[in-house]
């Protein structure tokens, strides 16, 4: 249904002339990895009638498909460096170095609902230690070497169901929450926690069909509870993230956009002028201890079930960033959440797109035009040259008849 509206809107925004000349392409993320992990033939049955309905609109369609999480990763970073400029602005008249290192790009963070993508170009001098991580780029004239990996499973939907099934261990039935508000109940239902393959791993034989989660409203052991989902006790590399998957060192400024700005910007972090992990640590503490009522009363206009999860959602992140990427004190200034670029909105569909229709050349083009800023003060400085030229020409040539006869 929803499919089926956008494309409708579509149809009244481009012009009817340009219907058949407009190609369309589909990629599913995550959530469809996890289905076809699970179960192929539902996921392809699924794909099947996505491509049906999409056919049945007058645009061009190219290709509906699931994408990798590497390739979720990789656009996410294109499209935050393209609508930066990223790719461009280091070469210019004044500036010809060809070193890698010099092209200074930013990572990109990716949080959605089933996955969390982490992509940035390390330093030249690193060595790669996990080759499986990495690609290659030639963009506008330069080689780009670049970092991802992509974690299914550690989105925060999937997260907050692996917390759950690991609660639910050693309980009767009833699981005390501190990631939910004080005087907050639900009741779930055991089979759509066990439902995924995410927490399968957490997975045994219980006498109860349904559990009672009751919210104990406290920041610190929801912080502590969502350690545990971070494996960080072995490492096969010189470094790592978690789950003994390699991560280099961290390097330059990191966007962070999807549900990590959607998260934040709730609670009123991503206007912070110094953002820092206390800052968003003592915001959480106090947002974390308010009770369920009072906040049912504040934001009215927010589904419960959406409300309800603020808490664990940004201690969630605060977690992920700090024991799952190991973004610390001095580093955590470089992560800006984001949700548009000079109104351009960040997420991956836009590097897809880019990389699909060929849009980012692999050479740099022959002549690139000069910005508003840059011409106009060409323009300001060779007209001043161009008038002391002219004074000292009438000077020159202009001397009054004394100076000459003293000079004959």
């Amino acid at each position: 249904m929803y499919m089926s509206e956008c494309m409708e809107k579509a149809m009244h925004v481009i012009p009817q002339s340009h219907h058949q000349d407009t190609p369309v392409y589909l990629g599913a993320t995550a959530g469809m990895r996890l289905l076809s992990a699970e179960n192929r033939t539902q996921a392809r049955i699924i794909m099947d009638k996505v491509t049906h309905t999409l056919n049945k609109f007058p645009f061009d369609l190219r290709g509906a498909r699931i994408i990798t999480g590497e390739e979720e990763g990789a656009y996410g970073w294109i499209t935050i460096n393209y609508l930066m400029g990223e790719f461009t602005q280091k070469s210019s008249w004044f500036n010809f170095n060809t070193d890698e290192n010099s092209f200074e790009t930013s990572g990109a963070l990716d949080l959605g609902g089933a996955s969390t993508q982490i992509t940035f170009q390390p330093f030249l001098n690193d060595t790669y230690e996990s080759p499986k991580n990495m690609l290659y780029f030639y963009l506008y004239g330069k080689y780009y070497s670049v970092y991802t990996h992509s974690f299914l499973c550690y989105g925060k939907d999937q997260a907050l169901l692996q917390k759950l099934a690991k609660g639910i261990q050693g309980t009767n039935g009833i699981l005390y929450d501190p990631c939910f508000h004080d005087g907050y109940e639900r009741v779930m239902n055991m089979s759509d926690i066990f439902k995924t393959s995410c927490t399968q791993k957490f997975y045994m034989a219980y006498p109860f069909n349904q559990i009672k989660i009751i919210g104990a409203g406290n920041y610190d052991k929801c912080y502590a509870s969502l350690h545990e989902l971070f494996n960080t006790s072995f490492c096969f590399y010189s470094s790592c993230s978690f789950n003994g998957v390699y991560l280099p060192k961290l390097k330059g400024n990191f966007g962070a956009f999807s549900a990590f700005y959607y998260v934040l910007e709730f609670l009123n972090f991503t206007s912070s002028e110094v953002p820092n992990k206390d800052t968003l640590a003592n915001i959480l503490r106090e947002f974390c201890s308010r009770p369920w009522n009072e906040l049912k009363k504040q934001y009215k206009n927010i589904k419960e079930n959406y409300l309800s999860e603020y808490c664990f959602a940004g201690t969630y992140i605060l977690t992920l960033l700090h024991k799952g990427y190991h973004f610390t004190m001095d580093t955590w200034n470089r992560v800006h959440f984001m949700d548009k670029i000079q109104n351009s909105s960040v997420g991956w569909s836009l590097g897809y797109m880019l990389n699909l229709t060929n849009m980012i050349p692999a050479e740099q083009p022959v002549s690139r035009p000069l910005s508003n800023s840059t011409y106009v003060f060409l323009m300001v400085f060779f007209s001043l040259i161009l008038v002391v030229v002219v004074i000292l020409a009438l000077l020159i040539f202009h001397k009054p008849s004394y100076i000459w006869k003293d000079i004959a």
